[in-house]
């Protein structure tokens, strides 16, 4: 069971550590293709959140915020292969925040192609959003093992 467990967070986390190879060898200077296909995104959502929310996000540049990405899947999918909650609670952060940004569907019509296409992987985010939440769950209902204690002596 315990080998079974480790296959599936290494295939599991190799979502995300793959992931973020490929935008770490992009980067370059100026956040790579990444950065180019998220400003746009960004952009939008922001306008979004302050014409409906009121709160005006801060001006970020998409290079760091590419980075961060980087950052966030590599090491919680490392530390997620190694079984941390750790690890997971940084993809899950992750997911938070990308998963609106990137597949923003709800600015489009539901006729539109890149409606059915946007809404699909964000159910698929949303989907491994569950998975790292169900393995915190799972992860803190799990009973700590206690040292066993020394039985006692008999004295006659």
């Amino acid at each position: 069971m315990a080998f079974a467990s480790f296959v599936g967070r290494v295939l599991f986390a190799s979502v995300f550590i793959l992931s973020a190879y490929q935008e770490f060898h992009e980067y370059g200077v100026d956040g790579g293709p990444s950065a180019k296909a998220l400003k746009p995104k960004f952009d939008a959502f922001a306008h979004r959140v302050h014409s409906q929310v009121g709160f005006q996000l801060p001006e970020i540049d998409i290079k760091f915020l590419i980075a961060g990405a980087i950052a966030l899947k590599g090491i919680g999918g490392v530390l997620f292969i190694l079984g941390s909650s750790f690890g997971a609670a940084l993809l899950l952060l992750h997911q938070l925040i990308a998963t609106p940004i990137r597949y923003d569907f709800y600015n489009y019509d539901s006729e539109d192609k890149e409606f059915t296409q946007l809404f699909i992987k964000f159910t698929q985010n949303m989907a491994l959003f569950g998975a790292l939440l169900f393995f915190i769950g799972m992860k803190n209902s799990i009973p700590r093992r206690l040292p066993k204690k020394a039985p006692k002596t008999k004295t006659y």
